[in-house]
């Protein structure tokens, strides 16, 4: 393989790989906008007989509501939406990111780099060739 058909490929596994990048950060960023939908949001409960439904406020923007203190007073808005569901989500999204953030700074890095090498080589054959 010549030294220019193996650059391309270096570089389209470079593009590619800052690809699968972009894709974890975008998992990453969906999985906190669900963790956030579930901390943010106001929901409802429905009462155990099915017969009436109770407004909840969200799980973060309240202090001593129905939430939050509502399970010691026998309300199920507190059983709704636990806050575990919405840690393991937020915990979820913590290697998506890191994985997502190392493989496109690494295609992108490695893309930048084979450029550089590009040039770099072109010049050295335009200062033997004598052209200024």
């Amino acid at each position: 393989m010549r030294s220019r058909e193996y650059d391309l490929e270096f570089r389209a596994q470079a593009r590619r790989t800052s690809a699968w990048g972009v894709g974890l950060l975008a998992v990453a960023a969906l999985l906190w906008t669900w963790c956030a939908l579930l901390l943010l949001t106001p929901y409802e409960v429905e009462s155990p007989d099915g017969r009436h439904t109770r407004d909840c406020r969200s799980r973060l923007l309240t202090e001593y509501g129905t939430a939050n203190e509502g399970r010691h007073n026998g309300d199920l808005c507190g059983d709704e939406r636990d806050w575990p569901e919405a840690l393991l989500i937020l915990g979820l999204s913590v290697p998506a990111a890191v994985a997502g953030t190392a493989l496109f700074a690494i295609g992108t890095v490695s893309g930048r780099m084979s450029a550089h090498s590009e040039t770099m080589r072109e010049l050295d054959r335009l200062a033997e060739s004598g052209k200024p």
